[in-house]
């Protein structure tokens, strides 16, 4: 506990250990995201997670140098110091890196959300770490360890177990819609939502897009009912989203 209440004063030791912190914690968190090749990798996470932490520690300085260094400058101006508003400004600022990432392919999949929930996890550590919350932050780096991951395979199982499936599926004309909702009738698949999209003019050049929002019976798993569909004649492409 002594040694805890030294690093949570303001020093040069305990910046040093908090920047050093912020680099390797921010460093392991993206390691993963790169891993998978995703937009923000290893020194994205980084730079923001020690960003954040510089942002307190900046604050903290301000505040200090106020009460001693600047008192005579503070008494003159009647400035107040809030270590609190720039670590606020950090917060607003981690969404436009997060919506940077964020994108709705032609197939309407929404990509780079993990990624953008990630980076302002990262900044949220980092300002844990500047401000020497240290068993905030042990536990909250281990959490978003485990939610980037462990939890992409538990959210994997309840997906492919789930009752309910969304499809996107592109049909060479419309007048195969109707046989294709047939097939699925026939397979005890409930239709909940019909989303249509028409690309094209001619009858050669036409794509018709289908989103649907499907129930499934107990039977069947989301890879048979691909598996089924992806065999009609007339469906070019069939994918899960």
């Amino acid at each position: 506990m002594a040694l805890l209440r030294y690093l949570r004063e303001f020093h040069l030791t305990s910046v040093l250990l908090r920047l050093t912190l912020a680099v390797l914690f921010g460093g392991v968190i993206g390691s993963g995201r790169e891993h998978r090749r995703r937009p923000a990798g290893f020194r994205t996470y980084m730079m923001v997670c020690l960003g954040a932490a510089l942002t307190m520690v900046l604050g903290q300085y301000q505040y200090a140098m106020l009460g001693t260094v600047w008192k005579k400058e503070q008494d003159a101006v009647g400035m107040m110091a809030d270590v609190t508003r720039l670590g606020a400004q950090v917060i607003n600022g981690i969404g436009f890196l997060g919506t940077g990432t964020i994108l709705v392919t032609e197939r309407r999949e929404v990509k780079g959300l993990t990624t953008a929930a990630g980076l302002w996890a990262s900044a949220c550590v980092g300002l844990a770490i500047g401000a020497g919350f240290y068993e905030g932050v042990l536990l909250g780096f281990l959490a978003i360890l485990l939610s980037i991951e462990a939890f992409p395979r538990v959210e994997t199982f309840l997906l492919a177990h789930s009752r309910n499936m969304n499809l996107c599926v592109e049909l060479t004309d419309m007048e195969q819609l109707q046989d294709l909702t047939a097939q699925m009738k026939s397979m005890g698949i409930q239709i909940r939502d019909v989303e249509l999209e028409r690309r094209g003019r001619g009858k050669n050049t036409e794509r018709v897009s289908v989103l649907l929002s499907l129930h499934l019976p107990r039977h069947q798993s989301h890879d048979k009912v691909l598996a089924r569909l992806a065999g009609c004649p007339d469906v070019r492409v069939i994918h899960e989203v």
